[in-house]
């Protein structure tokens, strides 16, 4: 009982937590500037590395040891306590601020959910957590050059996905977006699923053929629809109760998962049409051989 006391006041009732405000003068990353420059860095380094590797003539992949393995530990913790941290905040949020619902036409703790009061501003517990996930996004960035040295085909469509994430993050603080606190749930707990089993993977332990793309793919689209589903929701509250905060911001970030969803069945696309080809090739090669050892068989038989 004491431990999850303790666990609920530093995720949760922590002063620092519940006196969060984001502004430029408190707030790391917090202003237009940093988003642009730090987005521009990252792909002018991602560039780079990538002419590096083409003027070194690297084909193979580069090894990099336990670097992947430690990065998806760290993604997982980090992705944990970010989603415990939101969910008891939001709780916390729900139970202080419920007396208030009827005055601003809030019904129940879904609609709070989904759409955040006009003229809510981004303070306290639950945007405290979407800074934490915001800076979060940033970690998520290695999975880029990762790709990159292992020459993995679909290496710059992931730049875009996360530099989209990035931006995804920093509006729904800088305009207090409504439907960020379900956004981040689903997103942190896909995380820890899917930087779990990278883990598992990456330390070399056992697991079953095909695993890892059932793992991947279902997590990416159960994001997907909670998402799409989320979206109705905010446009049904938004025309029928008055309105929701942020709501502009919100259609950008629609445009925004529109992208990615195109660069997500893109990638799927891409990925079955090399495992075709790889199936081809290795019927091409069985051919060859079958015809090989009948050659021989002839020639002995002569």
């Amino acid at each position: 009982m004491g431990s999850s006391k303790g666990i609920t006041f530093y995720l949760a009732e922590h002063p620092s937590i519940v006196g969060f405000r984001w502004s430029p003068e408190k707030s790391w990353g917090s202003t237009w500037s940093f988003l642009i420059c730090s987005i521009a860095l990252y792909h002018a380094a991602a560039i780079l590395l990538h002419l590096l590797l083409h003027l070194f003539r690297r084909r193979r992949p580069v090894p990099l040891g336990p670097i992947p393995a430690l990065h998806s530990l760290a993604m997982v913790l980090t992705s944990a306590t970010i989603f415990l941290g939101i969910l008891l905040s939001s709780l916390a949020e729900i139970r202080d601020t419920r007396w208030f619902w009827r005055r601003i036409q809030i019904s129940n703790p879904l609609h709070w959910f989904l759409c955040f009061p006009i003229g809510t501003r981004p303070s306290g517990r639950v945007f405290f957590w979407s800074y934490v996930f915001y800076l979060s996004r940033f970690l998520h960035l290695m999975r880029s050059f990762f790709s990159i040295l292992r020459r993995r085909p679909n290496a710059f469509s992931r730049l875009f996905a996360h530099s989209a994430l990035v931006c995804m993050s920093f509006l729904w603080l800088e305009f207090s977006q409504s439907f960020q606190v379900l956004a981040i749930l689903s997103s942190t707990l896909a995380h820890v699923v899917v930087f779990g089993y990278r883990f598992w993977v990456g330390v070399g332990l056992p697991v079953a053929e095909g695993a890892g793309f059932v793992v991947v793919l279902g997590c990416q689209v159960a994001v997907l629809c909670c998402n799409l589903i989320c979206h109705f929701g905010v446009i049904l509250l938004h025309f029928g109760r008055g309105g929701c905060s942020g709501i502009g911001a919100w259609m950008f970030n629609s445009f925004l998962n529109a992208g990615l969803l195109v660069v997500f069945l893109n990638f799927y696309v891409l990925k079955k049409g090399i495992e075709e080809e790889d199936l081809g090739n290795g019927r091409q090669a069985e051919e060859s051989i079958m015809a090989a050892q009948e050659t021989t068989a002839a020639a002995k038989e002569e």
